[in-house]
């Protein structure tokens, strides 16, 4: 599956390096030296070089030697092909994409609703589940959301005491 996994920004420095703006929970792995990524407009780019300067992520492209060649990318989408449903370390890490859609039932078996986004919070993430009654937010954590069955395409949520909530 095709997955957004940056933004470049702007040039940096006169050597065909261009900030990131990093939107994958696998920087290392997404954007490793020979790493290839897609864009829409000027398709697939080759990863040359990386670094961290002052916490921001800077990147080289094959091809892309000068700073008046990289500052031609400004805001180039990034993508990567990505199996979604690859084993990963941790069994509590899903895709955004393998949790919308699943259907969310009560403990009962109760059906309460349908996963139709995820939240990314500080914090901790949302379930946002479309129910009868409206939007119900739940945040995604072991104790409210104790089994997820992405083959099964099912949540079961403990709902929180909503009394005095806006959903």
């Amino acid at each position: 599956m095709r997955l957004l996994v940056g933004r470049i920004g702007r040039a940096h420095g006169i050597l065909g390096e261009a900030t990131i703006e990093v939107r994958s929970d696998e920087p290392d792995r997404r954007f490793a030296i020979g790493a290839k990524l897609q864009s829409d407009e000027h398709g697939e780019l080759t990863i040359t070089s990386g670094r961290v300067h002052n916490g921001i992520l800077l990147l080289g492209f094959s091809g892309y030697t000068d700073r008046n060649q990289i500052e031609k990318l400004r805001n180039v989408l990034l993508y990567a092909d990505v199996d979604i449903n690859e084993e990963r370390e941790d069994d509590d890490d899903y895709h955004v994409l393998q949790l919308i859609g699943c259907t969310a039932v009560l403990e009962n078996g109760e059906i309460f609703g349908e996963v139709t986004d995820v939240i990314n919070l500080p914090g901790q993430d949302l379930l946002a589940i479309k129910t009868a009654g409206g939007e119900s937010l739940i945040p995604f954590v072991r104790q409210l959301v104790p089994i997820v069955d992405v083959a099964a395409r099912r949540v079961v949520v403990i709902p929180p005491d909503m009394s005095g909530i806006v959903s």
